[in-house]
């Protein structure tokens, strides 16, 4: 047991120690960083997040990142949960080619649907701001969510519709005010994964941004500290690590809903 212990242990070492290294090189200068693989600085140099937070912007870049990545919960968490709702409880012509479609989406590269997303957001009179880069996102990675939500609805007891039938409630009743608060496990996971999609995208933030550079979000942001002949990589680990710091406490605080949503929908 205390071989297994170790073993582990090392494992688990070897899979942080890039996390550990960044955060590290945060508080180092820019010549300790590459001087060797040890994560202790000779002195902590908190300046690297002063720098990081003013000189760079990454505070702009950081609010950005929250408006988009809230706003963008908001709008995906509504239209999932909706879907998979349609999806788990009735029957429909075509509802297996649906389900088979969306499926296929999870394998669908981001790359390929730039161009029709882009051209979109041009069409609706939403480039260049915040709105337009929140629907792209929005519209973007909850494909699984949706299967899940679906998986998840089809197995609650059709009582529960009948009943609220009788008292005459409709769909949007039935499903705001009984089925949708039975989903918190699965509402939690979709809120972890579209919060981890929209914190960390980087290809849509650079595309829709690309004329307004203060509108960038962090992911892009953070290429500011790269130079055509000089890369502040203490400040860009800062940066990142700033940016690491709220996917952690959501993470964190929603990790017991995440777990009991994958397993639910999966037993489901």
């Amino acid at each position: 047991m205390t071989l297994i212990s170790v073993v582990l242990l090392a494992v688990c070492f070897v899979w942080v120690y890039p996390f550990l290294w960044m955060v590290s090189s945060s508080i180092k200068t820019n010549a300790e960083v590459f001087s060797g693989l040890g994560l202790f600085p000779k002195a902590i140099r908190l300046d690297n997040y002063v720098r990081a937070w003013h000189d760079a912007h990454i505070g702009d870049y950081f609010f950005n990142t929250v408006f988009v990545t809230v706003t963008s919960i908001v709008i995906s968490v509504l239209a999932v949960s909706m879907m998979g709702y349609v999806l788990g409880r009735y029957r429909f012509p075509g509802k297996r080619v649906v389900i088979g479609l969306l499926a296929a989406a999870v394998f669908l590269p981001e790359g390929y649907t730039i161009i029709p997303i882009f051209d979109l957001i041009n069409k609706l009179g939403l480039q260049d701001s915040l709105w337009g880069l929140t629907l792209a996102e929005a519209g973007g990675a909850h494909v699984v969510a949706i299967l899940l939500f679906a998986g998840y609805f089809s197995q609650l007891p059709k009582e529960l519709e009948e009943a609220a039938m009788m008292d005459g409630a409709g769909f949007v009743r039935i499903f705001w005010q009984v089925y949708l608060p039975l989903a918190k496990p699965v509402t939690a996971t979709a809120i972890i994964l579209q919060f981890m999609h929209s914190w960390n995208d980087f290809l849509l933030p650079l595309v829709l941004t690309l004329n307004k550079p203060e509108l960038r979000t962090l992911s892009v942001g953070i290429y500011s500290f790269q130079g055509e002949y000089f890369t502040d990589w203490s400040g860009m680990a800062a940066a990142a690590t700033i940016g690491l710091l709220p996917i952690i406490v959501v993470f964190l605080f929603l990790q017991r809903y995440f777990v009991e949503g994958i397993a639910g929908a999966v037993k489901q």
